[in-house]
């Protein structure tokens, strides 16, 4: 019989944080992955994903496959938010930080029929973000400054569409995967509005990919292709939006493709890429 050696396994150049936000008083897990090599000329694109527990695995190790040379992207800095939990999906904590304030009476009954978590902290947790995580991470690494995206799924898409409408200078790509478009009465749609009329005419317009399954929840589907479809006549005004629907893939199965498609999105050069992104 062979001999084995058993240890503990971790990715390499990944680095883990532990902090306490000053925004509204939660502690945070925060995951890095920092490439081998020497950053690009302006400093590393950075992507942040929410549910770094569920997500970062993945995505940094998509992200570490990808950016090989000579044929791949520019290296990247991954970031994953995640909670002490460490639970792919923490509800409470996730509810919270990804949701707008809605009653009760807006939301529909959950499965199990217990009530919602507290919810509400979107703009906090977005406050926490800016503020906090985005100063200390670029003074640790060489981010380049306008290289930078977010990409969240289900609650963490509408948190997405939310940060986008409302905040679209936080980040140059915003990708909202299988997003919860439904929550209090599609209230999101109503900023929507908001960021057009106003913060579009601002320099630097960002872009935005919309990812869902095509075996999800119909409502789902519908909402995110609705959505789609009344930001196409944007472009007009240099706003550049895609929808991919996924073939076979239900709303956590997608995730994958999703991590595979965003990378694509937020890494490659549109023009050399043909606009195909």
């Amino acid at each position: 019989m062979s001999n084995i050696t058993v240890s503990s396994y971790s990715m390499e150049g990944c680095v883990e944080w532990v902090m306490h936000s000053a925004h509204n008083g939660r502690e945070y897990r925060i995951y890095i992955s920092v490439p081998k090599g020497a950053p690009p000329a302006g400093g590393y694109p950075v992507i942040y994903a929410l549910d770094g527990d569920a997500v970062f695995g993945t995505l940094a190790e998509a992200a570490r496959l990808q950016t090989r040379k000579p044929h791949g992207y520019d290296p990247a800095v991954i970031v994953g938010i995640g909670y002490p939990s460490r639970e792919p999906f923490d509800m409470s904590r996730r509810c919270y930080d990804f949701t707008t304030p809605a009653p009760a009476e807006n939301l529909p009954v959950r499965p199990r029929g217990e009530g919602w978590p507290e919810r509400g902290g979107a703009d906090d947790f977005l406050d926490f973000i800016q503020h906090e995580l985005k100063p200390e991470l670029t003074a640790a690494y060489p981010l380049h400054p306008h290289r930078q995206t977010v990409f969240g799924h289900s609650l963490g898409g509408l948190l997405v569409l939310h940060a986008l409408f409302s905040r679209p200078e936080l980040w140059q790509n915003y990708v909202a995967g299988s997003p919860s478009i439904w929550w209090n009465q599609h209230q999101v749609l109503s900023t929507r509005a908001a960021f057009e009329a106003e913060r579009l005419r601002r320099e630097g317009t960002p872009r935005l990919l919309i990812t869902i399954g095509a075996d999800e929840l119909p409502g789902m589907v519908e909402d995110a292709e609705r959505l789609a479809a009344s930001l196409a006549p944007l472009a007009a005004k240099g706003f550049h939006s895609l929808l991919i629907k996924f073939a076979d893939e239900g709303h956590v199965s997608v995730l994958p493709a999703a991590i595979s498609r965003m990378l694509k999105f937020a890494l490659a050069d549109p023009v050399q890429a043909g606009g195909a992104i």
